[in-house]
């Protein structure tokens, strides 16, 4: 089994913090991500991005995979993880795995992922981790990462558990730490009891009911204003970007963001403008930059 440069992958130092990681995860992920990248290699590249960025957000995964780092281990060395694997360690808990539903664009994670953390992303054909221990109760507890899209839409999704793909149905609106109980299909007979948490996604993040997208802007789009095409859960819509947009600038679209169920009001998305500049290719690009820059002078870094 091959030891994975988490750090290498999201090109980060093994210091560097949540922020760092998180930002690092959301330029790697937009780049690659199946559905906009014409790269070769888009789609694996996207694959371990993924990985690395649940492996590393998460605190006890993260503490587990540097001690193991500190080892020594390289990229290409290979480990022999102890009998069990490494779970029941400090990266996990034998009694509480986490099972990954949906088989999106991320595709499934390494044999050395799921040595460490106890964790596949399920799908048709996908193998699936093990569920977790029996309590004295009976019942099996596992954690199921459900995808936004889910969350957002509801409907069934697929799970791998002891070798066997299961169907579980998902509310709509469901929150994280509520569960949903499939009757005898834990270990032993007794129920498998799934705690929901939402999987890390390329392109959201979400704070309560709202769900956050960062949004790349060309300096021109930002300050003559422009109207773009904005993913959201449920669909690309329109987003007309005012003129004179200072790169943070939070816009809202109302009701775009987790429903609320009959617990509260759907939530809204936020999109915060991130303004890029496109690299020149070519001199009449280079001449437009010379232009701006001519323009502008030293001035606007005291505006």
């Amino acid at each position: 089994m091959e030891f994975k440069d988490y750090y290498g992958v999201l090109g980060v130092e093994p210091s560097a913090g949540d922020a760092e990681i998180k930002t690092a995860y959301r330029r790697l992920a937009r780049k690659f991500h199946p559905d906009v990248s014409k790269e070769v290699g888009a789609e694996e590249k996207f694959k371990a991005v993924n990985e690395a960025y649940e492996a590393l957000r998460d605190p006890e995964k993260r503490k587990a995979y540097d001690q193991l780092r500190a080892g020594g281990y390289r990229p290409g060395d290979q480990v022999r993880p102890p009998p069990g694997g490494f779970r029941g360690g400090p990266g996990g808990h034998p009694d509480f795995d986490e099972i990954f539903a949906g088989g999106g664009a991320g595709g499934g994670f390494s044999d050395f992922f799921e040595s460490m953390f106890g964790r596949g992303r399920a799908g048709a054909g996908a193998r699936g981790p093990q569920a977790g221990g029996q309590p004295r109760d009976g019942t099996t507890r596992a954690k199921l990462a459900v995808p936004l899209e889910s969350v957002y839409a509801g409907g069934n999704v697929r799970i791998g558990v002891n070798g066997r793909t299961l169907e579980v149905r998902v509310p709509k609106g469901i929150k994280p730490g509520q569960s949903i109980r499939l009757a005898r299909q834990g270990n032993n007979g007794g129920d498998l009891l799934l705690e929901i948490e939402y999987a890390a996604h390329p392109r959201f993040e979400v704070d309560g009911r709202n769900v956050i997208h960062v949004l790349p802007v060309a300096p021109w789009e930002a300050a003559l204003g422009a109207t773009l095409s904005v993913p959201t859960l449920g669909g690309s819509v329109e987003l007309k970007i005012p003129a004179d947009s200072e790169a943070g600038r939070k816009l809202r679209l109302r009701g775009r963001g987790l429903p609320g169920g009959t617990q509260g009001a759907d939530g809204d998305q936020i999109v915060e403008l991130e303004i890029l500049a496109p690299r020149a290719h070519d001199d009449a690009q280079r001449a437009a930059y010379a232009t701006m820059r001519d323009a502008f002078g030293d001035d606007w870094r005291r505006a």
